[in-house]
């Protein structure tokens, strides 16, 4: 299993960031990275310069969201919904999406319910709960 470091994943955005803007081709994973990148021109500065994004520290005393930590959550849940695993997980963001009217809205929703996930199981010991993880995104569906 891949499991790149916190510099990868820096250096991964920062490249298609940079592709995208000169117009170079990318690939598969670079397309998704840009397309998720256009939506959030917040982030330009912060993916312009791989230096400083490989020196920078986002804590949350600073109340500024890690565009790096962002980014990687729309990709994965996009993987996710992708492979619709954990299964059902692909209905219930397209549930979402529809209710609120916007992939990337519900996508930010599914992010507070995948960080929920990911804090329980870390804090319980216990494997991340995947039924709990799209019963909460279906209850944000359908409020």
């Amino acid at each position: 299993m891949f499991q790149p470091s916190q510099a990868d994943v820096r250096r991964f955005f920062c490249s298609a960031y940079a592709k995208q803007r000169s117009g170079l081709p990318l690939d598969a994973m670079e397309a998704i990275a840009a397309s998720w990148i256009t939506q959030h021109p917040e982030y330009d500065a912060d993916l312009a310069d791989e230096p400083a994004a490989q020196a920078a520290v986002y804590t949350v005393e600073e109340g500024r969201t890690n565009p790096f930590l962002h980014l990687s959550m729309h990709l994965s849940i996009h993987e996710q919904v992708a492979i619709d695993q954990p299964t059902g997980i692909r209905q219930a963001v397209e549930l979402l999406a529809a209710r609120r009217n916007s992939l990337h809205k519900a996508h930010h929703e599914v992010m507070e319910c995948l960080g929920e996930m990911i804090w329980t199981s870390q804090r319980s010991g216990l494997p991340p709960d995947g039924p709990a993880y799209i019963e909460a995104v279906r209850r944000r569906a359908t409020r």
